[in-house]
């Protein structure tokens, strides 16, 4: 055991256990300790980067598999900006990750964990929109903001958008029940 306990190391996190769930903030550590503070910020911060683009990708497939029927690599491409070669990584990883089920020269399709977690994307996406539309900031800047924001915020934080809403009259985005 160490002199300085700010220096031992800190038991890992788990993961959450339901998709689109966040991670309860960590607690913040001691003011006196700026460094670990910031230290721990950063960690919650690559955590959220790890599933940002799987949330993004399934949210863009259900969105494409509702209006067209079925998500093809192109229109994937199309709509994030990216090479094809992009994609297909992309959607490997999916795959072995479970979100999602391909064929080749077919579309890409969510299987049931997928689509859990694109729905619990689609809800946060939705409650950032509205808290932020609360707020009185212009739609263009809801829009750029909601997609950054979505993927780093925290259950606790959201809980806090929904009280926000409801103490201010403005109408907060329907969630499904979440099965135990």
């Amino acid at each position: 055991m160490s002199e300085n306990p700010a220096l031992e190391p800190r038991p890992a996190r788990r993961r959450p256990s339901r998709p689109g769930s966040r991670p309860s903030a960590p607690p913040v550590p001691q003011a006196d300790h700026p460094a670990e503070v910031q230290a721990s910020a950063l960690r919650q911060t690559r955590r959220s980067h790890s599933t940002e683009t799987a949330e993004d990708y399934v949210e863009a497939i259900a969105v494409l598999t509702e209006t067209t029927g079925e998500a093809r690599a192109v229109d994937l491409s199309k709509r994030f900006g990216v090479s094809h070669v992009t994609v297909s990584r992309t959607i490997s990883r999916l795959q072995r990750d479970g979100y999602v089920s391909s064929r080749p020269y077919r579309g890409v399709f969510l299987t049931d964990s997928g689509a859990r977690l694109a729905t619990a994307a689609r809800e946060r996406h939705a409650l950032v929109v509205a808290f932020l539309r609360s707020l009185g900031i212009p739609e263009h800047a809801v829009q750029l903001d909601a997609e950054g924001i979505e993927h780093h915020v925290s259950d606790e934080t959201l809980a806090a958008f929904r009280r926000h809403l409801a103490a201010t009259g403005a109408r907060a985005p329907r969630t499904r029940r979440r099965q135990p």
